[in-house]
Formats: C-alpha cells, sequence, structure tokens
C-alpha cells in the first residue's frame, strides 16, 4: 500500500467511522461531532463545527531486490503494508513520516 491510498483510507474510514456511531446512536440521546448543544438553561446553542487534527506517524519503507520488483510501503505499527518479497540481494531504506491533516468530521443527520 502506497502512503496515499493508506492517508486516503485512513481519513475515510474515520468520517464513516463517526457516521456508523451516529447511525447506531440514534434514539439514545448521544452524538458523536454535535452541531448544536442544550445547556442546563434549556436554550439550544449553535456551535461552529470544529477542526480535528488526525495526526500520522509513518514508517515508510523502500526496498530493491534481485528477485522483487522493489518498491515503496509503509509500516503501521508492527503490521507490513506494501511490497514485500524474497531476496538474497537487497537493500532497504527505512524513514519516518509524521504530519497532521486537519478534518471536519460528520454531524450526526437530524
Amino acid at each position: 500500500m502506497n502512503l496515499r491510498d493508506f492517508v486516503k483510507e485512513t481519513l475515510v474510514e474515520i468520517a464513516e467511522g463517526v457516521d456508523s456511531a451516529n447511525d447506531a446512536l440514534k434514539g439514545k440521546g448521544a452524538f458523536v461531532n454535535p452541531v448544536k448543544i442544550t445547556h442546563r438553561t434549556g436554550q439550544a446553542v449553535q456551535h461552529t463545527r470544529q477542526l480535528h487534527e488526525v495526526e500520522f506517524d509513518v514508517a515508510v519503507t523502500a526496498e530493491e531486490g534481485k528477485e522483487t520488483k522493489g518498491g515503496i510501503g509503509i509500516m503501521v505499527g508492527s503490521i507490513g503494508l506494501g511490497a514485500q518479497g524474497r531476496s538474497e540481494t537487497s537493500g532497504s531504506t527505512h524513514s519516518r513520516v509524521k504530519f497532521t491533516i486537519p478534518m471536519l468530521l460528520p454531524n450526526p443527520k437530524e
């Protein structure tokens, strides 16, 4: 998996997870990322949408070898994603990439 696909799929999964959580909580009085919050006075107060920061800390590995085509993959935690192969002679480069992406999460459907 390349870094672009990993970032895209992660952000999509987060947004879809928030939507799914709100669907599952319908009718239970709980909301994920609400737009309106009712205070004890009974007044509904409209809040601006909050920008959330999704932080990535990714290990990027580039490998080249005799028996493999080579390529760049990412390592997430202890799970390796990307081009993998067995090779008698290989060279690899490991780097870490840290970055933050601002994201507006979906609000509950009213």
